[in-house]
């Protein structure tokens, strides 16, 4: 996993940038990717390497951060910058558990505590392959001092804020071996 700064870059720039870092990311497998490498989407519109579906990757991009995973199993990730949410978000996206659990945080925490949960639930439908087309609220993430916990079966997740400012969570499918 990899993440750069993008202080005071606009949403395509970010982009661009996330594209960058995927390449840069690459070039340790011999991939060169470029404009031209052929990308397929799955099902639900997940991108491939057309010519590498050995690899799989993921990248996320929000205001200030960029961040890019590459992996040989299916695998997500997300971040975002730790700022005032909707609180009417809540109710589509949060599982009775987790809201119950979030009316629990203090105020001053909650942001973070949102955005933590939210990337956990991003990283994940993205690892599936299916997007915002999954029902966020049926992934189930509950925070705690020891990190967080999850009922999801057949993945791990790790979980970094950076600076205080940002989160970034990842989630990739658990091999054979891990399983015992």
């Amino acid at each position: 996993m990899t993440a750069i700064s993008l202080i005071d870059i606009d949403k395509k720039n970010q982009h661009s940038h996330a594209h960058r870092l995927l390449r840069e990311c690459l070039k340790s497998y011999g991939i060169n990717y470029n404009e031209p490498t052929p990308i397929v989407k799955g099902r639900y519109g997940k991108p491939m390497l057309g010519e590498h579906p050995e690899i799989h990757f993921n990248l996320s991009h929000a205001d200030g951060i960029a961040a890019c995973i590459i992996n040989d199993r299916e695998c997500g990730i997300d971040c975002e910058r730790i700022r005032e949410f909707s609180p009417n978000i809540l109710k589509r996206v949060f599982s009775g558990q987790e809201q119950e659990f979030f009316g629990s945080v203090p105020d001053d925490e909650k942001n973070a505590a949102f955005f933590r949960i939210w990337t956990l639930k991003e990283a994940y439908i993205k690892a599936i392959g299916m997007g915002l087309s999954f029902p966020m609220n049926k992934a189930e993430f509950i925070l705690s001092d020891n990190g967080f916990s999850t009922c999801i079966k057949g993945y791990k997740f790790r979980q970094y804020i950076i600076r205080g400012e940002f989160v970034v969570s990842v989630c990739t499918a658990i091999d054979e071996s891990e399983k015992l």
